[in-house]
Order: C-alpha cells, then sequence, then structure tokens
C-alpha cells in the first residue's frame, strides 16, 4: 500500500499558511510533505513564492513529518553546490526525513538571472552533472570538480546528515525517466502512468520508490470548485512544452482564454465525492507508485483535511496492498 502525502503549494500560499497546512496535514493522517521549489508562482492568481529553504526551516519546527522539494532545480537559478548545502542542512534539522526532489526546471523560475534557457537535452546533461557535484559534497569531503558546465573548487560542507542526502529525479518522457532510472535514489512523476514507471523500473530503477503528485478541489459546491481549479491551475491543462519555456506569470495568463471548465473538470478530481477523491489517488497505487501526494486547491483548507481525514484516507488505507516488489519505501 502507498503512503500518502500532503503537497504544499508555495506558489499559492505564504510561509504561516505553509506551516498551518503542515500541521493539519499531519493530524489528518498524512504521512509526508512535499513542497514546490519556485521564484515565481505560475500567474498573479496563485499570488506567492516563498523560498523553499526558510520554510522548511519552519516545517522542521512545526511537524515530525518527512519532507521532500518537489521538485529543485538545482542548475541555473542555483549552483549545485550552493543547493547541495541547503539540502544538507534541511536533513540535518528533520533528523534524515529529508529527500532531495530534483528537476531540469521552467524558464518561469530559472530565467531571472539572464542567462540563456538550455534545450531538454542539454538541461539533462546539466542535471546530471549537477546531481554528481551534490552527491561529492554530501560526503563531507573537500570537492574540487571541473566539469562541462559547473566548477567548484575546494569546497566542503562540515554540516552533513549521517546518511547522504537521497535525490529522487523528476521525469516526464523516455529520456528524463531512463537519467532517473540512471542516477536517481528514486523516481517523481506527476500522473499515474503504469509505462513510465515500469521504464524506470526496467531501466534501472528496481525497487527504489516512484511518487506521483495529483492536485484537487474539494467544496460542496463541483461547478465552483472546478471554476477555482482553472482559474488557479489552469496551467497544468496546458499541452507540450510551454511549461517549460514560456518565462513569466503574464505569459501563462495571456493562454488563460484556451483554457475551459470543461477542460478542468476533465483534468481535476473536484467536489466532494468521496469514491472521486479514493479513484483519483487510487490510480497511482495501481500504476505502482510508493508515494502519492495529494495538493488541495483553494482556500478551503481546512475543510479538505476535515473531509481527507474522516472519509478520504480511511479508505485508501484500507485498501489492499499493491502487488509485492513494487518498492515499497520503508
Amino acid at each position: 500500500m502507498p503512503e500518502y502525502g500532503y503537497f504544499l503549494a508555495t506558489e499559492e500560499f505564504g510561509p504561516a499558511e505553509l506551516v498551518e497546512q503542515a500541521r493539519m496535514a499531519e493530524q489528518a493522517g498524512f504521512q509526508a510533505l512535499w513542497i514546490s521549489d519556485h521564484y515565481h508562482p505560475w500567474n498573479a492568481a496563485q499570488g506567492q513564492s516563498p523560498f523553499v529553504w526558510s520554510v522548511i526551516g519552519a516545517l522542521t519546527e512545526a511537524v515530525s513529518l518527512p519532507v521532500e522539494t518537489a521538485v529543485t532545480c538545482p542548475t541555473v537559478r542555483m549552483h549545485p553546490a550552493v543547493v547541495a548545502q541547503a539540502a544538507a542542512t534541511s536533513a540535518v534539522m528533520t533528523g534524515g526525513r529529508f529527500r532531495l526532489g530534483v528537476g531540469t526546471g521552467e524558464a518561469l523560475n530559472e530565467h531571472i538571472l539572464g542567462g540563456p534557457w538550455p534545450p531538454a537535452h542539454i538541461r539533462l546533461e546539466m542535471l546530471e552533472e549537477a546531481v554528481q557535484v551534490m552527491r561529492n559534497l554530501f560526503t563531507g569531503e573537500e570537492v574540487n570538480h571541473h566539469g562541462t558546465h559547473y566548477t567548484v573548487e575546494k569546497a566542503r560542507l562540515y554540516t552533513v546528515p549521517d546518511e547522504p542526502v537521497p535525490i529522487d529525479v523528476s521525469g516526464f518522457g523516455p529520456k528524463a525517466t531512463a537519467l532517473a532510472a540512471r542516477i536517481g535514489d528514486g523516481f517523481i512523476t506527476m500522473t499515474p502512468d503504469e509505462t513510465l514507471v515500469s521504464r524506470y523500473r526496467k531501466g534501472g530503477g528496481g525497487g527504489k520508490p516512484v511518487s506521483g503528485g495529483v492536485k484537487v478541489c474539494y467544496g460542496p459546491d463541483r461547478e465552483a470548485a472546478v471554476r477555482q481549479a482553472r482559474e488557479l491551475w489552469g496551467n497544468q491543462l496546458l499541452p507540450g512544452e510551454m511549461g517549460q519555456l514560456l518565462p513569466t506569470p503574464r505569459h501563462f495568463e495571456q493562454l488563460d482564454p484556451l483554457l475551459t471548465d470543461e477542460m478542468a473538470a476533465s483534468s481535476f478530481t473536484c467536489g466532494d465525492d468521496v469514491d472521486e477523491h479514493v479513484g483519483a489517488l487510487g490510480a497511482f497505487a495501481d500504476a505502482g507508485f510508493d508515494r502519492v501526494y495529494v495538493s488541495q486547491i483553494g482556500p478551503d483548507q481546512r475543510g479538505f483535511f476535515d473531509f481527507y481525514r474522516t472519509k478520504v484516507l480511511p479508505q485508501l488505507q484500507s485498501a489492499p496492498p499493491a502487488t509485492p516488489g513494487d518498492g515499497a519505501i520503508r
């Protein structure tokens, strides 16, 4: 049976709200936390974007749940040596309950320093080298690295956890999935795609954990929930590579007229039908995922947590166990 976690959306909520949501998640019975790492929100309606590492520090004092970034881009906006220090400190503060989720990022967050936004194959190269740099630094030994994309000279992390920080790699297509299988301690993807999970496991991922996330919009008025999902998270409805290539929230907002409530209704689980929410998360279990993270869209966080605590999580936790050998986290 998968573990079920809560996904904290830094694009939509400020630091104090995120910490309070983490407390409610723990009280509701969620077993872990994801937290997004953005410089910008996707659109002005979301309206927030606190520095994730500061929020993680607050989370370590507020809850006892494991925490993972979903995901950090350690290649452009922040040098991997700096990300390694942030991740190592987070692991120490959580007592080893921190995982670093990484990916190739989006121009939305990474363009801010004025450099070029590389094509996908170069970003994958950069990510692989960045992971190598961070793993070397997690040893606590002095690191010198002169690679294709990064230079590190006489760098040493003095504050490191007892065990190296696990690095999970995000992927949505075959090339990124292959990279995750080759270099990751786990795999992150956002759709319950059994084919991707199989590709990851057969490509070298074996029994390493596979994690996925889903956004829902709980509320007693389904039509209102659908509208809210479209208004706040319509960016997830855009096809192709637009999510990786558009550089500002304003550009995403310019595409709003192309998005409809019907598209949102078919993409997000909205309303208060228990079976629909159970089915949305259960699809990940059926596809072989080990952890599933759910995020509530909009301000009715307390209603969401009450709904999941009393109605959704009990059904999910009483479901038959997944197929043996699915890489469940112990």
